[in-house]
């Protein structure tokens, strides 16, 4: 069985309070050997440290751009404080999950980007790789790792062109590819996935979101009564499956490249796969 990497898994996230183990037991069944899971805001620090810890895989430490608007001033002392206490944590492998979201309304373009650049600086202070969080905003992130050059990491979710894929390969970061890549009509993304070099890639589900096509409820469904999809880590060998398809490579390499990626990008996972 493919030894599979999901780089960005929420599992402290509400969707899974009910079966959280379970949940991680069946991806550990499906060949989901490791996951990396990135906290949101203050208040579920402890919960992805502690979930990782019991599942042997490993976390990261940061506050999500679409969680500024409620994050207290001193919350990026707090962070700071915490990156502190578990900086000798080997499982702590990335300050994330972080960045600016220029999609969703209503949010502080510059409380975004002060939390950003100060998270960025956190980074450089504990010399850590950043995981980002990428919407509509890969200029404005690239602007910021120039003028606070981190050691890398991960562009989460990347969606961005080829041009903005090569800004961030060229600054050491891995893209990382989910449940999007497996719709038909994602054209450029499936076309990214499949012409980028094989070392710029890595897999991750997002789990609970972004559900591959096969998870995927519609708008008419959901009206109709049907409750979202709850993606799940279990489903990475799929989804990777897809990439290998697009690539014309076997499964096994795939889950391979993309381990050794995953280990680059985020240096202290090597020696834990």
């Amino acid at each position: 069985m493919e030894c599979w990497i999901d780089t960005h898994c929420h599992l402290d996230a509400p969707e899974f309070a009910p079966d959280s183990d379970a949940v991680r037991a069946a991806a550990r069944a499906a060949g989901v050997a490791h996951c990396v899971l990135p906290a949101v805001e203050l208040s579920n620090l402890q919960a992805v440290r502690a979930l990782a810890h019991r599942h042997g895989d490993s976390y990261a430490l940061g506050i999500h751009p679409l969680f500024t608007g409620q994050a207290g001033e001193g919350d990026l002392d707090l962070l700071a404080q915490a990156l502190q206490d578990h900086c000798g944590d080997p499982r702590l492998v990335a300050v994330g999950e972080i960045g600016l979201d220029y999609f969703v309304q209503g949010l502080d373009a510059a409380r975004q980007e002060r939390f950003y650049r100060a998270q960025l600086q956190l980074a450089r202070r504990f010399d850590l790789p950043v995981i980002l969080h990428v919407r509509r905003s890969a200029d404005r992130l690239l602007k910021g790792l120039r003028e606070l050059p981190v050691r890398g990491g991960i562009a989460h979710a990347f969606n961005g062109s080829l041009q903005q894929a090569q800004a961030f390969i060229g600054m050491g970061f891995k893209l990382g590819f989910g449940g999007a890549v497996t719709f038909d009509r994602a054209l450029q993304l499936r076309r990214l996935a499949t012409e980028l070099p094989l070392d710029a890639l890595v897999l991750e589900t997002d789990a609970p979101d972004i559900p591959p096509h096969w998870l995927y409820v519609t708008a008419a469904e959901r009206a109709a009564g049907r409750p979202p999809a709850r993606n799940s880590p279990a489903e990475l060998p799929r989804i990777g499956a897809v990439v290998a398809g697009l690539r014309g490579i076997a499964s096994e390499e795939l889950a391979r490249a993309c381990r050794d990626n995953a280990c680059t990008a985020l240096p202290r996972l090597a020696g834990r796969i």
